[in-house]
């Protein structure tokens, strides 16, 4: 796999600390930086190469992303609206509405969608209209959970072409991913039940 997209730094640390290096990626593209699609592709990778270590890989990469996700939550809840509104744009009252109505989705659905879908903005939006911890907190491992997972299992299955299994299947992959969405909002159903 190429990571020529990665920094010269962050390169080597993937390299050397594999499930750690993967980590440090997925916190800084959940909360500072962005390296679009590099987590998914790292999880295969890494995964293909040592499937007995796959669980490892998907924790250390939801890990990350809860880790990076949390601190970009609170700068969110000190920074403010201000803030969102910057970051967001346009479509900043479209994801104020849909978080205040559809809280756990707002963040599990897009913590399982892959890029282009805007993660970040909902992470932006579940801090500054100040979402419960707990439900931002299960809705990200769940969805994140399920999608490293996922494409751990595929890489440990078809090895490096996972990547182009997921291409050539996309329906089937997408629906995959509306039962996962429905299997997570059960599940937050369940686990929320006293909040709800």
């Amino acid at each position: 796999m190429n990571l020529d997209r990665l920094p010269g730094w962050l390169q080597t640390a993937v390299a050397n600390l594999g499930g750690l290096g993967l980590f440090v990626v997925a916190f800084l593209d959940s909360s500072i930086l962005s390296f679009p699609v590099i987590n998914d592709l790292l999880v295969i990778h890494l995964s293909a190469r040592n499937p007995a270590a796959m669980p490892y890989y998907a924790l250390m990469a939801t890990a990350g992303s809860l880790a990076g996700s949390i601190w970009l939550y609170y700068l969110a809840k000190k920074g403010g609206e201000a803030m969102f509104r910057r970051r967001v744009g346009k479509r900043a009252e479209r994801v104020r509405a849909w978080v205040e109505r559809n809280g756990f989705l707002s963040i599990a659905i897009p913590s399982i969608l892959p890029p282009p879908m805007p993660f970040k903005a909902f992470v932006l939006a579940a801090g500054v209209f100040q979402m419960p911890m707990k439900m931002f907190v299960i809705a990200l491992v769940l969805g994140r959970g399920f999608r490293y997972f996922a494409e751990g299992i595929l890489a440990v299955r078809y090895g490096a072409g996972a990547i182009q299994y997921i291409r050539e299947n996309r329906v089937e992959v997408g629906l995959m991913i509306v039962g996962l969405i429905a299997l997570t909002w059960l599940l937050s159903r369940w686990m929320l039940r006293e909040q709800v």
